[in-house]
């Protein structure tokens, strides 16, 4: 099997106590390679090489231009390691290599130049001022990023994080989810082939409470945390932060609205609301996972809707294609299946799709389903999609804000004004009309409620990750 270690101060390592797990390719069921086991002792190195490089190393003091072409060799190197980058998070989550090498490799690379190019463009405050003063703002890195990414999209967002955060001078320790390991440390050996110095990029790998993700939180040493994932562990996440006043970035779970209203153009409506419920096996905080449908073009819709999810190609995820592979884990898929085989128990019905085998779950669509039943109301994060109809646009937008959650939402509408009405008073961070999952790396990205604290993206990912500063000169003597 392949082996995968942590990456601490320039150099790959095993576990002080040479501890290992195995990571499991959820299509064949078996281990596929074995990983370093870390905790806190690997935290603590990793902390203490990230502390070395910021406080006394030349990341900080490089200009935006130098830091920028390491960056953009980063992003030069997993372009030409995309089938290596997306095979490595296909065997370790199960994700279609159409998907983890034609979607996930890309925007990775694409992370890392936009943020490296940002950084080096962005623009700072002047402000004049009376009585023979001047002030202008600068913006600092703020120290060491403690970075913890999610199985769902491994190299993806892994370098959301890491990017922003290193171009604005800050040093990382990353902790992957333990379920996805490997494109970490195949991304860390490629930083340091990069050129970035020693202690800037460190990877460490384990779980959550007890082991590393835990003691990386509690860290002394670490000046801000950015965390995507559930709700539950943002929580704790951010109590521990909270006693040393750690600034935290919290991308949490989500339980979207998709809204189709009876004039939008029917074709592209299912289009992308297949990909907004189906991608990724469904596997996705931004899934339109709640499907609204107005009443007068519900039957269509749905039939429509169905032919296409019946349609998709289930299997192995190796195969350019599969479009819907297994779910990532025993613990994920048994989740998932739950919420299947309770369908009508609940007073629901599938309409199509159900369990598969191995772990695999068939895009699955789900009527009838009363508006207090789990399914509407908790994030199953699988291929299954409850449809409802509606009749008024705020019956619609009543039905889509009725959530803890507020990571996102859809509408489909050829009515420009109701496009933009419905877009102001839904409760979501991010709003796609007639589309799904388009982004510009500018906007803020984030959400409201149980979907997190904070944004990230452009100037919003400058504010976290660096320590604003306003210096005022008096230039009148």
């Amino acid at each position: 099997m392949d082996f995968f270690g942590h990456f601490i101060d320039g150099q790959e390592v095993p576990s002080a106590d040479g501890a290992t797990f195995d990571s499991v390719d959820p299509w064949t069921r078996e281990p596929w390679a074995r990983v370093a086991l870390g905790g806190r002792v690997e935290v603590e190195r990793a902390v203490a090489a990230a502390r070395r490089a910021f406080d006394s190393g030349p990341w900080p003091r490089m200009g935006y231009a130098e830091r920028g072409r390491i960056l953009h060799r980063l992003a030069d190197l997993v372009e030409a390691h995309a089938d290596e980058l997306g095979m490595a998070d296909t065997r370790d989550m199960g994700k279609p290599i159409s998907q983890s090498r034609g979607n996930d490799v890309p925007r990775a690379a694409m992370n890392l130049r936009f943020f490296a190019d940002h950084a080096r463009l962005a623009t700072a405050e002047v402000l004049p001022m009376d009585s023979g003063h001047h002030a202008y703002t600068r913006f600092e890195p703020a120290g060491v990023v403690a970075a913890i990414a999610p199985w769902n999209f491994p190299l993806m967002l892994e370098t959301w994080k890491i990017a922003p955060a290193l171009a604005w001078g800050n040093t990382v320790v990353l902790k992957p989810a333990e379920d996805t390991p490997a494109s970490a440390t195949l991304l860390a050996r490629l930083a340091a082939e990069a050129g970035m110095p020693p202690g800037v990029l460190n990877v460490v790998h384990g779980y959550g409470p007890d082991s590393a993700g835990q003691a990386l939180t509690e860290a002394d040493g670490v000046d801000r945390i950015t965390f995507t994932g559930e709700s539950a562990t943002g929580r704790v996440i951010a109590r521990a932060a909270a006693r040393r006043l750690v600034p935290v970035s919290l991308e949490l779970g989500g339980k979207g609205a998709n809204l189709v209203f009876a004039d939008a153009d029917l074709d592209n409506a299912v289009d992308w609301s297949i990909k907004a419920i189906f991608t990724n096996t469904g596997q996705v905080c931004l899934a339109g996972s709640r499907l609204y449908v107005q009443r007068p073009v519900y039957e269509e819709f749905l039939a429509r809707f169905v032919a296409a999810a019946e349609a998709m190609t289930v299997g192995d995820p190796t195969l350019e294609t599969t479009q819907i592979g297994p779910l990532a884990s025993a613990e994920h898929h048994a989740k998932v299946c739950g919420y299947v085989r309770s369908v009508e128990a609940e007073g629901g019905k599938i309409l199509t799709g159900g369990l598969g085998d191995g772990w695999i779950v068939r895009p699955t669509v789900v009527v009838d389903m009363p508006a207090t039943a789990p399914h509407w109301r908790e994030e199953i994060f699988g291929p299954v999609v409850v449809v409802a109809p509606f009749d008024t646009e705020a019956e619609a937008v009543q039905a889509a804000n009725d959530t803890p959650y507020g990571l996102n939402a859809m509408l489909f509408t050829d009515n420009l004004h109701r496009a933009h009405r419905v877009s102001a008073a839904l409760r979501a961070g991010t709003v796609w009309v007639n589309c799904f999952f388009i982004r510009d790396l500018r906007a803020p990205f984030g959400g409201v409620g149980d979907s997190g604290i904070g944004r990230e993206g452009g100037t919003f990912s400058r504010e976290f990750f660096t320590e604003p500063k306003a210096v005022v000169m008096q230039i009148n003597s």
